[in-house]
């Protein structure tokens, strides 16, 4: 019997789960949980990692005695440490604004369909190669490390570089599994800047005595990872601040219609690749709650989904990844200023608003899987949704219904479980993550949303493509 110690990390969540295996059931419960609030240094946004390295000590304090411990997190974001293994400044948020400019700057040194071909990566501001571009500090720094590399760091003095977060950087090659050398060199970056890659499932250094295991690190391989998936033409969903749509293939795919479709590889736990797409999630929901809290009207998210639900559907879309939308503060005034700009119905009320957003994500998961399909081939019979998406029902009713695919939605906890179990095998517990999926298919509950496609979704997805084209 072992018993480990899951960090789970989200942009805007910080959670410590612990869980006992007993070689044929993971039982598992969160131990701790706080708020991951940034902080405003001189105008930029950063993550507070003293703040975060501190409840990190107090759940290893309060877990008792463990077997390991390790760490996922969203991607991108790193810290810079100087020469003495010191950070040089608090990691930058990839909301901070000062990478507005980023894509211009880079895409004059190299063409974007090269930048492509060279890491299969979703072109994206926020990817740490136009993070790294745009951070002042870069000629100061000895080492970067990526956010879940860093707290196992801070803990263990070791520095490692896991294969998972580091494909989030549009700066490693998926084929070779190495930096690429074409982008470094156009960016004057050296190799020596990254610590040596490593394995998901290795374990890296000790705290006190307990082994730190490097899992997968990026948050979406570790729930990929449990996907209690059995049919090959499954998709899969990670549903939390982000949505990360997509499947799991032998070979990257990077092809220049697969870059003007926006889509990403990444590598998996496994050694696969991860052929996604990454789309604004549930921080939609989470930022209309948010702002409505500061001018008194308080909701539950319950409350939200129930005003949504007696609402009229298919009023007014947005694209949730209109870079309008994709900043902090005011988003119920930017969505009604996208629908008004789009000469659609402006959302008047607030089951107006939170239904467009639900809608709106539905219908891009479709369009989504649509254009996976058109690049790998695939025929998609089944969408599994994992994470904190499928607590929502109404966001997974409404999926089923736009894809017109079973929607099986779980486990809950699908990151900390893939978390948990490649901890495991790290520890020898379990033999594969294929054995690994098993325990999991066969312990957890899920449950399944059918399809119920009409016509009017057929219009909807029509109107919708055209909305955002605009």
């Amino acid at each position: 019997m072992k018993t480990v110690l899951a960090f789970d990390f989200g942009a805007s969540t910080g959670r410590a789960i612990k869980a006992v295996f007993n070689d044929k059931e993971i039982k598992y419960e969160e131990i701790h949980r706080f708020e991951n609030i940034p902080k405003t240094i001189e105008g930029h946004i950063c993550h507070d990692v003293d703040m975060i390295l501190a409840e990190i000590k107090f759940a290893i304090e309060k877990a008792g005695k463990i077997d390991s411990l390790a760490f996922d997190t969203w991607g991108v974001d790193y810290g810079l440490l100087d020469k003495d293994g010191n950070l040089i400044h608090l990691p930058y948020h990839y909301r901070d604004e000062r990478t507005a400019n980023a894509l211009k700057v880079a895409l004059k040194k190299i063409d974007a369909d090269e930048l492509y071909k060279e890491t299969g990566n979703q072109i994206m501001n926020i990817n740490t190669l136009f993070q790294l571009i745009s951070d002042d500090n870069i000629h100061k720094a000895d080492k970067l490390l990526f956010m879940p590399d860093l707290f196992a760091y801070l803990l263990t003095g070791k520095k490692v570089c896991e294969t998972t977060i580091a494909s989030t950087s549009q700066m490693l090659n998926p084929l070779t599994k190495k930096w690429s050398e074409k982008v470094l060199s156009a960016f004057s970056i050296k190799e020596d800047l990254f610590a040596p890659i490593c394995e998901s499932a290795t374990v890296n250094g000790e705290y006190k005595g307990i082994p730190v295991i490097s899992v997968a690190g990026h948050d979406t391989q570790c729930a990929v990872a449990a996907m209690p998936a059995k049919s090959e033409n499954a998709a899969f969903l990670s549903c939390g601040t982000w949505s990360l749509i997509g499947c799991e293939l032998q070979e990257p795919v990077m092809t220049k219609q697969s870059n003007a479709l926006e889509l990403s590889n990444e590598i998996g736990a496994n050694g696969k690749i991860n052929f996604l797409k990454n789309i604004s999630g549930l921080w939609l929901i989470q930022e209309t709650r948010r702002d409505l809290a500061k001018t008194d009207k308080k909701y539950s998210y319950n409350e939200l989904e129930m005003f949504a639900r007696e609402s009229e559907p298919f009023r007014s879309f947005i694209d949730p990844d209109a870079p309008e939308l994709s900043a902090h503060g005011n988003l119920p005034d930017k969505i009604r200023a996208y629908c008004k700009k789009t000469n659609q119905p402006i959302p008047e009320t607030i089951g107006q608003l939170v239904r467009c957003i639900y809608e709106s994500l539905a219908l891009k998961y479709r369009l989504a899987l649509e254009q996976i399909a058109e690049c790998t081939g695939k025929k998609f019979d089944v969408l599994h949704l994992m994470g904190g998406g499928t607590k929502d029902g109404f966001l997974c009713e409404l999926t089923a219904q736009s894809l017109g695919v079973p929607v099986i939605a779980g486990p809950v906890e699908a990151t900390a479980l893939g978390n948990i179990m490649l901890q495991l095998i790290a520890l020898g517990e379990i033999e594969s993550i294929e054995k690994g999926r098993e325990i999991i298919a066969e312990t957890e509950k899920v449950k399944i949303f059918e399809e119920q496609h009409t016509a009017y979704w057929d219009e909807a997805f029509e109107r919708f493509c055209r909305i955002i084209k605009k």
